[in-house]
């Protein structure tokens, strides 16, 4: 591969990516966003200065492992055993309900077909794209509400990690379903397989790091030794269990989790996150979709896929939300606090397309959601927060 055509894509897609991420964020939408528009922009879509290539794709990847490893190191193990039993509910429901009409949604745009069908396979991805939360966007809102401690946030939160823990095994399960090979059994028995060594050896690491860090307090060779352990685990995760190598990033980050020095590490690995690799995987995702592609078919699919995507949520979230007692206006905050699509999202969507499960035209459908979804969100919950202080006075 050409040296020099390497450096000038890089410099490309460094650039244009923080000028519409920048761009994003000034006009109070996700900087992802602005990002994935940047690889539209100079991708086959319309100026075709950059095309995708193995270079780009090895960085993309690079990149999701770091988005995982950040977001298992954020997971506050505390607050999801304050929240339980409420908390988990919600976000089986909250992955439960998507994914039935998710794979529903696909299955009447482009027919019913049973398993091994490859598009039975296709409609389930489709389903399992839409299980995926992003909470960000509603901690921001219920931050400027200070409501981000009370019940109902409090539950959201946990709900959406739980969630996300969730959808990362069936995305797991959903690919090793694309091997006929596969059994039902041998998959749960290598997750189950995969999940006890990692937290063995996890454990061990931990109690290492430990002692480390309290002799060596804020040291770099923490996040050193943090990287590897994430990029080690999401080696033998594929390799030797046969499951998303994300998966072993995502495991990587909670083991740490409760290191002191958890959110320092988070902060050396954002660096490079944000500098380079972050960038490259967002507008690797805009880079693969070519708009000229598009039909009426998949507009109007994009259309419902959206509408799915956020009311499955606040049904399936709302209706575990009624079940676990919570009442009025505060079932549709939890459904409207969880329906926010981001970055998962995008990351389980690449992980299809890797496996062969969908088309990269359907990269459109999963932007137009996150797009809507962070428009919405901060309105309706804002709103529902509103009618409780009119009622209240």
């Amino acid at each position: 591969m050409d040296k020099l055509l390497i450096l000038r894509n890089l410099s490309i897609i460094i650039i244009v990516a923080k000028f519409f991420g920048l761009s994003a964020r000034k006009l109070k939408a996700p900087q992802v966003v602005g990002e994935i528009i940047a690889g539209l922009l100079i991708g086959p879509s319309l100026l075709g200065w950059v095309k995708p290539d193995s270079f780009i794709s090895g960085i993309a990847e690079i990149g999701v492992i770091l988005l995982m490893f950040s977001a298992g190191l954020e997971t506050n193990i505390q607050q999801l055993k304050k929240t339980g039993l409420k908390a988990t509910v919600i976000a089986c429901c909250g992955v439960f309900v998507p994914l039935v009409c998710g794979t529903v949604l696909y299955m009447c745009f482009y027919g019913w077909a049973k398993p091994p069908a490859d598009e039975f396979f296709s409609a389930l991805f489709i389903g399992t794209i839409l299980t995926a939360t992003s909470v960000s966007i509603t901690v921001q809102v219920l931050k400027e509400l200070g409501k981000v401690s009370d019940e109902v946030g409090t539950t959201v939160l946990s709900a959406a990690i739980i969630d996300d823990v969730i959808g990362i095994l069936v995305l797991t399960v959903v690919i090793s379903f694309k091997d006929p090979s596969n059994k039902i059994s041998d998959v749960i028995l290598r997750t189950a397989g995969f999940f006890v060594a990692a937290f063995v050896a996890g454990f061990v690491i931990y109690k290492i790091l430990k002692v480390i860090d309290k002799k060596y307090p804020h040291t770099q060779r923490i996040p050193i030794i943090g990287l590897a352990l994430a990029l080690g685990l999401s080696y033998v995760a594929e390799k030797y269990f046969g499951i998303a190598d994300i998966t072993g990033a995502y495991v990587a980050g909670i083991i740490l989790s409760s290191l002191d020095d958890s959110a320092y590490i988070d902060r050396k690995m954002d660096v490079n996150s944000y500098m380079i690799f972050g960038p490259v995987f967002f507008v690797s995702i805009g880079l693969q979709t070519d708009l000229k592609t598009l039909d009426t078919t998949i507009l109007l699919f994009s259309v419902f896929f959206v509408l799915v995507g956020l009311l499955s949520k606040i049904i399936g979230c709302g209706a575990a939300g009624f079940c676990m007692g919570f009442r009025g206006k505060d079932i549709l905050k939890i459904g409207v606090g969880m329906m926010t699509r981001g970055e998962v999202a995008l990351i389980v969507s690449k992980k299809g397309l890797e496996a062969g499960m969908i088309d990269s035209r359907y990269f459109t459908s999963v932007i137009l959601l996150i797009v809507v979804s962070s428009i919405l969100t901060p309105i309706l919950l804002k709103l529902c927060y509103k009618e409780d202080k009119k009622t209240a006075a």
